[in-house]
């Protein structure tokens, strides 16, 4: 059996991937990581947390979804035992939104807890939103202390992995959503311009790829994986 370890996106929580997981069949085993809710960690933090989630007998895949990109792009880079695959959900390997890199030091005083969902439902659903997947995108936010979400919101503005990327010897796939307006198209070609090994597959739909598409994108997942069956 083969195992797939999910890093989840700025949530952390790991509650997003709930139908995404569930389309895999028996002969994949999900792993997936959630981050602390109350204690505000950078990436190096976050890193290690995953890397001990890793599965330590069995060979294993990894899917970065968003947020989570520069850890699975890290932990790719170090060659893990078992590690056969990366998968880059939405995902970047540097700052995503340039432009916003001066508002690092402001982040601290941003209300996030006044956030409305449905303004956030905007920018990572789109016209694919619904109120389950609004429902479940408030659960997982409902959790999580502010600090937390400002401290993951300064680290995307300064992160720069792109040199661990140039390292990253494994296959890797970018899943890339068509009417994504948190991670652009550019995201994506910078990851294809330092692993050249990088397979692009695009879908028609918003950032919240997994939870919008968890079937079409598991099969795609597991076609990579080279598993055909199950799903």
């Amino acid at each position: 059996m083969v195992a797939l370890v999910l890093l989840p996106g700025l949530d952390g929580t790991g509650l997003l991937f709930a139908d995404f997981a569930a389309s895999f069949g028996p002969e994949v085993k999900v792993i997936v990581v959630s981050y602390p809710t109350d204690t505000p960690l950078g990436y190096s933090e976050l890193e290690a947390i995953a890397r001990s989630c890793l599965p330590q007998d069995q060979p294993f895949y990894l899917l970065a979804e968003s947020f989570s990109g520069p850890i699975g792009i890290s932990i790719a880079a170090s060659s893990p035992a078992g590690l056969l695959g990366l998968v880059l959900c939405c995902s970047f390997a540097r700052n995503p939104i340039p432009m916003l890199a001066f508002l690092r030091p402001l982040v601290g005083a941003f209300p996030v807890s006044f956030m409305p969902v449905r303004l956030l439902g905007f920018f990572v659903l789109g016209r694919f939103s619904s109120s389950a997947l609004l429902g479940a995108l408030s659960k997982s936010l409902a959790s999580i202390a502010a600090p937390v979400l400002r401290a993951r919101a300064r680290a995307v503005l300064s992160v720069d992995v792109s040199a661990s990327l140039a390292w990253v010897r494994v296959p890797l796939l970018y899943l890339r959503a068509s009417e994504d307006r948190v991670v652009s198209a550019a995201s994506s070609l910078s990851v294809v311009s330092l692993a050249p090994q990088t397979k692009v597959v695009e879908f028609t739909s918003p950032h919240f790829l997994l939870q919008v598409l968890p079937s079409p994108v598991a099969s795609q997942v597991a076609e990579f994986m080279g598993i055909r069956r199950g799903l």
